[in-house]
């Protein structure tokens, strides 16, 4: 390649990113995934559109596997430890119980309604009963849901690519003639591979966590740097110890994501814009790879598979999961269930392990890929606008909604505080709240509301209103209990918590 060929290379990949991040403005005002228009883009600029030639399975697969342990390492950086810490051990089940009875009955549906082999038809359930961090990461983080409900996603997400890849890259060695193991020896390897990505990933992130906070780096900038080193180290030493590499790297991001590092903030905004990166890349990709011209014979198949998939595979796989976590105080309850049954985003992980009976050379392997890609496109077009209005109409909505905003803390750590922000929903009672009402922990200060296009410090006697923007000030130690206060307020009114709180209660602070 020619130094001019180098750069007419960099001028479209520039002009392909840059029409990518518009397209997500155009998802936020349209309600399209952001994830669909970067494929469509890929499909725009290959063979059957505008005559990019790119037809490397092997190579899309190499690509895939780096964008999903950016994607990962993104979605564990940036999920809170409070909001998965009650819900591991269902998410656990969901994310291995659950797929196993995915694929069993997707499975056993392509077998009677596409009369394929066995084989190849539980490689087809494998294949597809993966949710996706990259689009469950885009889409539910805009739902206002439970933080239960949104973290049990998440978790689920980022734990089930481990054992779905296990199970694909096994029954692509049955699908493609070789010597089938028996089924112990399977699940020993799973449970070996999975425990070694456990420990990888947790003792690696602590590690790193104790080494960044013991080295004060010259520059901000190289936090982030050191962060996504320690996520993507731990996916390359897990798979050499023949691991999990997901596994791990989604579990070092998650212990990484949840110390208190220096800098925490430009961490994260540095891992987003990787995870952006990572998933306009990949998808692109993908839609390079795509022939346009064979999916319309595609559509069929993909839409039997699709609904085996919703209509049986993943509310069947959602029940035998979660019913054992039906009794206590963190049961999941009816209106749940239904939620977590329509919410199983398919994306970008499907697609890639698509690419692996490809690779391998399985009789029906372009197929099988195309239906794939087809169904990913139709039913998460389908799934990603409908989840609000599901959400609104099982009431999980809440009626206003918090989200933190981290301030950056300096190595030495002198500095151990947050910044909630509030937005003050149409049906919240902390609607007339005077501030001084709020009855906030010691500690926490209200310090500013946008009301109307304009900003300005309150008083004591300010009164919130609906529409209100407010930022409290936090200790990070008192931050939880700011947020349960501001809830219980915003549910149940100014005297909410009042009995029981004598002068040195919980919710006998300054405001």
């Amino acid at each position: 390649m020619t130094l001019e060929e180098f750069s007419a290379v960099l001028l479209v990949s520039s002009l392909v990113l840059l029409a990518a991040v518009l397209a997500v403005r155009l998802s936020a005002r349209t309600g399209l995934p952001s994830l669909l228009l970067y494929l469509g883009l890929g499909l725009l600029l290959g063979e059957d559109g505008l005559g990019v030639q790119f037809s490397d399975a092997g190579l899309t697969q190499l690509l895939g596997y780096g964008a999903l342990v950016l994607i990962l390492a993104e979605g564990g950086l940036t999920t809170r430890w409070s909001a998965v810490r009650d819900v591991l051990a269902p998410a656990a089940v969901l994310a291995t119980v659950g797929t196993a009875v995915s694929t069993v009955v997707v499975g056993a549906g392509a077998h009677l309604l596409l009369e394929l082999p066995w084989p190849t038809a539980l490689l087809v359930g494998a294949v597809v009963s993966s949710t996706d961090a990259a689009a469950v990461f885009s889409v539910l983080r805009s739902v206002p849901l439970p933080r239960r409900l949104t973290g049990l996603l998440e978790a689920e997400s980022g734990l089930n690519d481990a054992p779905v890849v296990i199970a694909v890259l096994a029954l692509t060695e049955v699908a493609a003639g070789h010597a089938a193991h028996a089924w112990w020896v399977l699940v020993a390897e799973a449970v070996l591979e999975l425990g070694v990505g456990t420990l990888v990933g947790v003792g690696g992130g602590w590690a790193g966590a104790v080494l960044l906070r013991r080295t004060a780096l010259p520059s901000s900038g190289l936090y982030p740097l050191a962060v996504l080193s320690l996520a993507v180290g731990a996916y390359a030493a897990a798979d050499l110890l023949h691991g999990s590499g997901f596994l791990a790297t989604y579990l070092c991001a998650l212990v990484l994501g949840n110390a208190r590092l220096p800098h925490r903030h430009a961490t994260r905004g540095a891992a987003e814009s990787a995870g952006w990166l990572a998933q306009i890349g990949l998808f692109v990709v993908l839609g390079l790879l795509a022939v346009p011209s064979r999916l319309p014979g595609a559509v069929g198949e993909a839409l039997l598979v699709g609904l085996v998939l919703t209509v049986l595979g993943r509310p069947l796989s959602v029940l035998a999961s979660l019913l054992p976590f039906r009794r206590g105080p963190r049961r999941t309850g009816p209106a749940e269930l239904v939620f977590l049954s329509w919410a199983g985003l398919r994306g970008a992980v499907p697609v890639v392990l698509a690419t692996v009976p490809v690779v391998a050379g399985v009789p029906g392997a372009a197929r099988l890929f195309d239906v794939v890609l087809v169904l990913v496109v139709v039913f998460t077009l389908v799934q990603a606008r409908t989840l609000l209005p599901l959400a609104r109409a099982l009431r999980l909505v809440p009626t206003a909604t918090t989200s933190e905003l981290d301030v950056e803390v300096s190595p030495l750590g002198t500095l151990s505080a947050d910044v909630v922000r509030v937005r003050v929903g149409e049906g919240s009672r902390l609607h007339g709240v005077e501030v001084f009402e709020l009855r906030l922990p010691a500690g926490a200060n209200v310090t500013l509301v946008a009301r109307d296009g304009a900003t300005f410090v309150p008083g004591a006697r300010t009164a919130l209103r609906r529409g209100d923007e407010v930022l409290v000030v936090t200790g990070t130690a008192e931050r939880a209990a700011v947020e349960e206060r501001l809830q219980q307020v915003s549910r149940h009114g100014k005297l909410a918590g009042w009995r029981g709180a004598g002068p040195s209660g919980p919710h006998r602070g300054h405001a």
